[in-house]
């Protein structure tokens, strides 16, 4: 696989306080995934989730996030593609709203019906949060 099918993101899980999964679903998607997106040239990881979670969810970083990991996954919305998806957990100050390219938003109970998540979401962060 070459480099132009690799798409470099920063990713936020948000955990409620009964251990949902805070997951989005874009305007002509049918796939769930976490909040998050592209980095822009130049910008920093940590600031590029700050900019993404303000535009998608209408709130702020509640504090600095804390890297969870990098992983990557098959691309839900870029056929033939794979995200390399840097994790972090964040929580946030206030309630979070389906903004800007965000159709819906959904908390994920852990172990329910994965059929419509994301491959990274299903592949990785279930099973990174499930084990703490």
């Amino acid at each position: 696989m070459t480099s132009q099918n690799v798409i470099g993101i920063v990713a936020a899980i948000v955990l409620d306080d009964r251990g949902r999964l805070l997951l989005v679903r874009k305007h002509g998607s049918t796939w769930f995934m976490l909040p998050g997106g592209k980095p822009e040239i130049g910008e920093a990881a940590e600031d590029a989730l700050a900019r993404e979670i303000d535009e998608e969810l209408g709130c702020a970083l509640a504090a600095p996030p804390v890297a969870f990991g990098r992983f990557t996954a098959a691309a839900v919305n870029e056929p033939g593609a794979v995200v390399d998806a840097r994790l972090y957990r964040i929580g946030l100050t206030a309630a979070p709203t389906a903004r800007a390219e965000i159709a819906e938003l959904r908390w994920y109970t852990l172990g329910s019906d994965d059929a419509d998540l994301a491959p990274l979401v299903r592949d990785h962060v279930v099973r990174l949060v499930a084990s703490g």
